[in-house]
């Protein structure tokens, strides 16, 4: 197969980072960053798509890499409605979906929509992989309690199967013959997954609200206490979002959501920053344990994944509580642009089946 360049979108609430790949060796990487001052001026998040667009172009141009020299566009997958495993071409329906928050409004939405307008410019097509919303919830894993109430699946498909596949090749099997839990602890959310047999049965809803604390989530709280808040009249519908998706976890507990800062309260042995961290390791091993449950005790491997696990304590106290179940596997570098670039590879190469949304 002749060389092939890949160009990839992805949209992050603070930062737009984009990757040019050859084939499926990166050739080029970038940060945008954006300031809060800057992404106040947008009255949403779907205002700030020509904004940012104009600056991944720019920055494409100014390092010479022209738009017409692409040969596929890929997109942070977005908030579409739920839709099976694999990749998807981006179209206009997607897009209006995308555009109107069909399933939320979050950054990730921005990756189809700038991807599609530059892939239309130049006269290519435009994918998705694994969006966010990627759902194989069995039926049971649905009931919440409440039939006003479902469960949805909304966690970080991409990573999830990408490192799911990468530990089964290494293991000389496939993603489809194992039954795996996959933790993957983001700087936004925590997500858990049962994986069987290449299907995930059962996942928190990361999102907006369900299993562990992150850096900036506050994950499952009391009910009956999260109700009296609601109808306490100190706060609007709007501040309790915040508080539960934006102003929880480590931001709530610490004050910041700088992960270097919080790694420095942590080397200089501040006690308050000891138990807040002790305290995630400990849901974290919660919530992984349940999934020995899920999966009727057969459980092939344990994989964590998330530059948190980095930290040699935080690692080490998930281990303690967890390593009795099954082997663990380690994946700390978060690469969704490599899952990425070898999805347009496989389309590219004709190797996958390309699914219409």
């Amino acid at each position: 197969m002749i060389a092939q360049n890949i160009l990839i979108v992805y949209p992050e609430t603070h930062k737009t980072r984009i990757a040019v790949y050859l084939n499926t060796e990166p050739i080029f990487l970038k940060t945008i960053r954006h300031t809060e001052e800057e992404l106040a001026e947008y009255a949403d998040i779907t205002a700030q798509k020509e904004f940012r667009k104009k600056l991944v172009i720019e920055e494409l141009e100014k390092n010479h890499y022209h738009l017409d020299k692409f040969d596929i566009v890929m997109g942070r997958s977005g908030m579409v409605k739920p839709v099976s495993q694999g990749v998807y071409r981006i179209s206009p329906i997607m897009i209006k979906d995308l555009e109107e928050g069909l399933m939320g409004h979050h950054a990730t939405n921005l990756g189809g929509q700038i991807a599609y307008d530059i892939a239309q410019q130049i006269g290519k097509e435009a994918y998705m992989a694994n969006p966010v919303v990627v759902d194989e919830l069995s039926d049971v894993a649905r009931l919440t309690g409440h039939p006003k109430f479902v469960r949805k699946s909304v966690f970080h498909a991409l990573n999830h199967k990408h490192v799911a596949n990468k530990y089964a090749k290494s293991v000389n099997k496939k993603y489809e013959e194992l039954n795996l839990i996959v933790c993957h602890i983001g700087t936004g959310g925590v997500s858990v997954g049962a994986h069987k047999k290449g299907r995930v049965i059962d996942v928190n809803q990361a999102f907006d609200g369900g299993g562990p604390f992150s850096i900036t989530r506050s994950g499952t709280l009391p009910v009956g206490q999260l109700v009296r808040i609601c109808f306490s009249g100190d706060y609007s519908e709007q501040e309790i979002v915040e508080m539960i998706t934006k102003k929880g976890g480590y931001s709530a507990y610490l004050g910041t959501d700088n992960i270097e800062q919080i790694n420095q309260m942590l080397a200089l042995g501040d006690e308050n920053a000891k138990l807040v961290s002790y305290a995630l390791s400990y849901q974290v091993s919660k919530e992984i344990a349940s999934h020995v449950a899920t999966l009727e005790g057969n459980v092939d491997a344990i994989i964590l994944t998330g530059i948190i696990f980095d930290s040699e304590e935080f690692l080490e106290n998930v281990k303690r509580s967890i390593s009795t179940i099954a082997p663990i596997a380690l994946y700390p570098s978060v690469n969704d642009f490599e899952a990425l670039a070898q999805f347009a590879y496989q389309v590219l190469s004709g190797e996958c089946e390309v699914r219409e949304y």
